[in-house]
């Protein structure tokens, strides 16, 4: 059997873990994180997420937040900085992943964060506000059921913001969701090779 690259997306990943801590800017404040190999953007907060942090509302004050892919952690620690009133969703299958972002959540006292497996969440939660940079490279498919899965748990009159490389086909999952799902995308910014999608 050959072997598999050690990707961010799988369940455990095989490579050594290397945590490391470094400071990055979540929120307005510098907060001090935990990072490791085998996760997306060991190296800090990637550029896509730079772009949708800078582009989003601030997130509802209460409720049911949701980032979707949280890797490390950098958008559900935004929300949750910006929301303590909120119980903020960090789903992710790699569980290297949702143990990094416990550890800077326990940290900083963030007890709003919830960082979980897809089917850790409650199946009656309905989301304020989902917030992602999703997994564009495990395949349309998986990508496709992802979204399935999860807007339509946008509750009434809420909305997710979602960033995705031009170039990895932004503009065909905009249609994609509107065709498929029936909701209303709006491409709401564009910015380093990146779009910003506000979804209805």
């Amino acid at each position: 059997m050959s072997e598999q690259p050690d990707h961010y997306f799988t369940a455990q990943p095989a490579s050594a873990a290397e945590r490391r801590r470094t400071v990055v800017e979540l929120a307005g404040r510098e907060v001090e994180v935990d990072v490791a190999s085998g996760v997306f953007s060991p190296g800090g907060v990637d550029k896509g997420t730079r772009v949708l942090l800078g582009e989003v509302p601030a997130p509802p004050a209460t409720g049911d937040l949701l980032d979707l892919g949280c890797g490390w952690g950098p958008i559900a620690l935004s929300m949750a900085l910006a929301s303590p009133g909120a119980t903020v969703w960090a789903v992710d299958v790699n569980e290297r992943a949702l143990d990094l972002l416990r550890t800077t959540a326990e940290r900083l006292g963030l007890a709003n964060v919830r960082a979980v497996r897809a089917e850790d969440v409650p199946d009656d939660v309905r989301f304020a506000a989902i917030w992602s940079n999703p997994p564009i490279r495990v395949g349309k498919a998986v990508l496709h059921d992802l979204l399935r899965s999860w807007l339509p748990r946008l509750a009434p009159g809420a909305e997710a913001w979602l960033v995705v490389q031009k170039n990895l086909g932004s503009d065909s999952l905009a249609r994609w969701i509107e065709a498929e799902l029936g909701r209303d995308v709006e491409r709401a910014a564009s910015s380093k090779g990146f779009r910003v999608l506000r979804v209805d």
